[in-house]
């Protein structure tokens, strides 16, 4: 470890605060808390020896790109990747980038935040997006502190539905726990539609909030939740799958009021759970009680076109009391790389993949539920790209006979559901082909035998 100071530099420190040694500095922490004097490390080793022992740990993972068939999603997906993007984010003036706090010499960074703005909102229907937050789960919790602020605590009380990923709910009551939001996760059966939401709504709710397509997969026609939550003056926000979005219909046509969701989908890798990106739109009538920042364009005095931080919600930039949120990057970084895989694969493009999604998906679920003891669990309940297996015994002992056979299975849905015991949530995307669904079909029937 190097240490920049000087014993001396050390010593003239410690006499100008106070204390003698830099034990002294700990003193509160109980003895029992804190490290022995000599931390029992191993010898120092060359360069060369630190690199070979990294790869040998790293060798010891297992990856979806080189050794497995992967058919987990629950929130994170395996999709392709093209390179241009990679090769893109590494360009030095992106990857050493900091907050583009001065616009004057961040045009480029300000530049493609806008453009990434621009698309999610397109690809929404809303009317304006920020310039991202942490991930998915944390745009969920901001949507909530949104609602709450909008109607200026009067309104205290958020709906949302259990089906909506469970790490996102758990992530919005670690927010709000010991405040003075009161957070409703309805007790609903399994099968229940969102329509079930309707009864939950009073004049106390800020907002109401629906997962599409839900933590299962599944596709609801989410009319008349939202109907529901206008008529009681209450904010409707949907938790999305952008990648779904190039598919169906976009929620704000259909009267969204706040749209969130995790954009890893749009180009980011798997990397073992992160960094990810939070996507979040709503309307520009609620902008003002937005979290994080928003990228606007404008014109100089010479009347170029430029690109500016328009607005930013969080403490860091206005008055403690006036801020809205403590969020503190848009890891814009994950942001450009959903930009230029946006721009990269247009419109159509997306649509392709996401029909890609769809088609296989189905053509597994249809293959899967013949083996005898496995069958669908919401079988006339249209999905997207995952679907939900009930299975003949535990998903675990599944899912290790599966890697056995180098195929990650789906995730055991009994871990947050326990009335889903047996039921398998499997995730297919472009990246599986015929070939591997009718792999797993066969090592599921050699399962069964």
């Amino acid at each position: 470890m190097f240490v920049p100071h000087t014993p001396e530099e050390i010593q003239e420190m410690l006499r100008a605060i106070g204390v003698e040694k830099i034990e002294d500095l700990f003193a509160d922490i109980p003895e029992k808390f804190r490290h022995p004097k000599q931390i029992d490390l191993p010898p120092p080793m060359t360069e060369m020896e630190v690199a070979e022992e990294l790869q040998h740990l790293a060798e010891a993972n297992d990856n979806v790109r080189d050794h497995l068939l992967c058919f987990l999603g629950a929130g994170a997906y395996y999709h392709y990747i093209p390179s241009v993007i990679d090769h893109i984010l590494r360009r030095g003036e992106f990857y050493t980038a900091y907050t583009p706090y001065q616009p004057e010499i961040s045009q480029g960074t300000l530049h493609a935040i806008f453009e990434f703005q621009s698309m999610v909102a397109a690809l929404t229907g809303m009317e304006v997006a920020n310039a991202s937050l942490y991930d998915g789960a944390t745009a969920v919790a901001e949507a909530v502190n949104m609602a709450y602020h909008v109607f200026r605590g009067k309104r205290p009380k958020s709906v949302l539905s259990p089906f909506i990923h469970p790490q996102y709910l758990a992530t919005v009551r670690t927010y709000y726990e010991h405040s003075d939001r009161e957070v409703v996760v309805p007790d609903l059966p399994v099968e229940a539609s969102p329509e079930a939401l309707i009864e939950f709504i009073d004049d106390r709710t800020s907002l109401v909030m629906v997962a599409y397509p839900d933590f299962f997969g599944r596709l609801y026609d989410l009319q008349a939740v939202a109907d529901a939550a206008h008529e009681k003056g209450a904010l409707f926000g949907v938790v999305a799958n952008p990648l779904a979005l190039a598919l169906f219909k976009a929620p704000g046509e259909y009267g969204a009021d706040m749209v969130v969701a995790e954009g890893q989908p749009l180009g980011i890798p798997l990397s073992f759970g992160g960094p990810y990106l939070g996507i979040f739109t709503t309307r520009k009538k609620l902008v003002h009680k937005m979290a994080g920042r928003l990228i606007g364009e404008s014109v100089d005095s010479r009347g170029q076109r430029v690109y500016v931080m328009t607005l930013s919600a969080r403490e860091q930039h206005i008055r403690r009391a006036r801020a809205t949120s403590n969020i503190c990057t848009n890891n814009a970084l994950m942001a450009l790389a959903a930009t230029v895989y946006m721009a990269l694969l247009g419109k159509e493009g997306l649509r392709e993949v996401a029909l890609l999604n769809y088609h296989k998906a189905h053509y597994a679920a249809q293959r899967l539920s013949q083996i005898q003891g496995f069958e669908l669990a919401f079988p006339d309940v249209p999905f997207f790209n995952e679907f939900v297996l009930k299975t003949p015994s535990s998903v675990k002992d599944i899912n290790d006979f599966l890697l056995d056979h180098d195929i990650l299975g789906g995730y055991d849905l009994s871990q947050d559901f326990p009335q889903l015991d047996r039921h398998m949530l499997l995730a297919v995307t472009e990246m599986i082909s015929r070939d591997d669904i009718e792999f797993l079909a066969e090592v599921l029937e050699e399962w069964v035998a």
